[in-house]
C-alpha cells in the first residue's frame, strides 16, 4: 500500500470516529473542611461576613439566552450560595461569628464576596474574593466544582451540597491564609474593623484613629476601654449584629423553602447539561475530522494519477461527508438539550421567584428590600448614637427620620 493510500485510510478512520469526550472523575465529596490543629483563642477569632453574591446576569436578553442564564434562578443562587458557604465556615470552628450580609459592612473583620460565573446542576463556577478590614486582599480566585449524579440521590443528606467541594476548598483556602497571619496582624484586623465602624458613625470623634499606611489601614491610636463614646459605638454595633442575625433567620428560612424546587432543577439540568456537553464535543470533533477527510481526499485525487489513490480519495470524501452530516445531527440534538435546559429553568424560576421576593422584602419594623432596610438601619443607628450624646443628629439621619415620620399613617396630613 502506498504512502498516500495509507494516509487516506487514516483520514477516513479519523473521520469515522465519534467525538472524544474527556471523562472527569466525579464523586460525592462528604469530607469535612480542615480545622485548625489547636483551638483558636477567642480574641483571635475573626468575624466573617459573606456578602450576597453578584448574580452576573447580562442585561441583554440575547446574551442571557446564549449563556443559558435564567435571571430568577441566578437571583435565587445569589442568596443560596452565601448561606451555604456561611454554614460550612461556621461548622469549622476556625472563625468567630459568620454571617450573611446583604451588602459589604465594617461590622465584620473579614468579608467574602462572590461573583457567579456558571451554574447548572452539573457544574458550579464562581470568582471569590476575600478581604479583611485593613484592606488586605487575601485572595481572588475562581472556584469550580463538578457534581456527581450520586449527589442527587435521596440518601445524600440535605446538609451535603452537590458542590460541597466548592465550599470546602474555599474554607480550606481561608484557613490556610489565616494561618499565615501573625497574632499581631489578627489583632490589628479586629481593631481596625472596630475603629472603621466607629468612624462610620462618628467621623468627628474617630476620624483620625485609623490611617492608611502603604495601602493598608492601621490603627494610629485607640480610645480607652472605658471610653463612653466607644461604649456607645459598641452598643450600636450590637444592634447591627442583632439586625443581621434576624436577617440570617430569613436566609435560613429561604434556604429551606427553595431547597426542593432548586434541587430538582439542579438534578434535572445535570442530565441535560452532561448530554449537551458530550454532544457538543462529539459534534466539534466530527466536524473537524470530516472536513480534514474531505480536503485530504480531494487533494490526493488532484495530485495523483494512481487509480487506487483516486478510489481511496473518493472513499475519504464520502466518509468525510457522512461524518459532517453526523456532526450536524448531533448539533441539532444538542440544541434540543439546550432548549430543555431553558424550559427547566423557566419552570424552576416560577417556583423560586416568589420565595426570593419574599426574602428581599422581609419587614423587620423597616420598609423596603433587604438592601434598603440595611441602609435605613444604618441611618437610624447613627441617629440613635447622636441622641444618646444629646447632640443633634447629622443632616442625613435627621432627613431620613423626618421622611419616615411624614410617611407614617399616624402623621398629620
Amino acid at each position: 500500500m502506498s504512502r498516500n493510500t495509507l494516509l487516506l485510510c487514516l483520514l477516513t478512520a479519523v473521520a469515522a470516529l465519534p467525538g472524544c469526550v474527556t471523562r472527569e472523575v466525579r464523586t460525592v465529596d462528604m469530607t469535612p473542611p480542615a480545622q485548625a490543629a489547636t483551638p483558636i483563642e477567642e480574641q483571635l477569632l475573626l468575624d466573617v461576613g459573606v456578602a450576597v453574591f453578584d448574580e452576573n446576569v447580562p442585561e441583554d436578553y440575547d446574551a442571557q439566552v446564549e449563556q443559558r442564564i435564567q435571571p430568577e434562578i441566578r437571583r435565587a443562587e445569589a442568596n443560596f450560595f452565601p448561606y451555604t458557604a456561611k454554614n460550612l465556615l461556621q461548622s469549622t470552628g476556625n472563625w468567630g461569628a459568620v454571617r450573611v450580609v446583604p451588602v459589604p459592612t465594617h461590622a465584620v473583620d473579614v468579608l467574602v464576596k462572590g461573583r457567579i460565573l456558571h451554574s447548572t446542576g452539573e457544574r458550579l463556577e464562581a470568582e471569590i474574593s476575600v478581604v479583611d478590614a485593613t484592606g488586605r486582599l487575601w485572595f481572588t480566585r475562581p472556584y469550580t466544582a463538578l457534581a456527581s449524579k450520586y449527589a442527587y440521590d435521596p440518601s445524600v443528606p440535605p446538609t451535603v451540597d452537590p458542590f460541597q467541594g466548592f465550599y470546602k476548598n474555599l474554607a480550606d483556602d481561608m484557613l490556610a491564609y489565616q494561618q499565615t497571619l501573625t497574632q499581631a496582624q489578627i489583632l490589628e484586623i479586629r481593631r481596625v474593623a472596630e475603629m472603621q465602624f466607629a468612624r462610620d458613625f462618628a467621623p468627628d470623634a474617630f476620624g483620625d484613629y485609623v490611617t492608611d499606611a502603604e495601602g493598608l489601614l492601621t490603627v494610629r491610636r485607640l480610645p480607652a476601654e472605658d471610653d463612653p463614646m466607644l461604649e456607645r459605638v459598641r452598643r450600636v454595633r450590637d444592634r447591627e449584629y442583632l439586625f443581621i442575625d434576624t436577617l440570617d433567620e430569613y436566609y435560613e428560612s429561604y434556604q429551606r423553602q427553595v431547597y426542593v424546587p432548586y434541587q430538582n432543577w439542579r438534578k434535572a439540568t445535570y442530565t441535560e447539561a452532561m448530554a449537551l456537553a458530550e454532544l457538543e464535543a462529539q459534534s466539534r470533533a466530527q466536524m473537524i475530522g470530516g472536513a480534514v477527510a474531505m480536503v485530504g481526499g480531494v487533494a490526493a485525487m488532484v495530485e495523483s494519477e494512481d487509480p487506487v489513490v483516486d478510489v481511496a480519495g473518493i472513499v475519504s470524501v464520502v466518509g468525510g461527508a457522512v461524518t459532517l452530516k453526523s456532526a450536524l445531527d448531533k448539533r441539532a440534538e444538542a440544541a434540543m438539550h439546550a432548549e430543555a435546559l431553558e424550559e427547566l429553568g423557566t419552570s424552576a424560576e416560577a417556583e423560586v421567584m416568589p420565595r426570593t421576593i419574599e426574602l428581599e422584602n422581609q419587614v423587620v419594623r423597616l420598609k423596603g428590600t433587604v438592601d434598603e432596610q440595611y441602609a435605613e438601619l444604618r441611618t437610624i443607628l447613627r441617629r440613635l448614637y447622636f441622641e444618646d450624646l444629646d447632640l443633634p443628629p447629622p443632616p442625613e439621619a435627621a432627613d431620613a427620620a423626618a421622611s419616615k415620620d411624614s410617611s407614617s399613617p399616624n402623621s398629620a396630613p
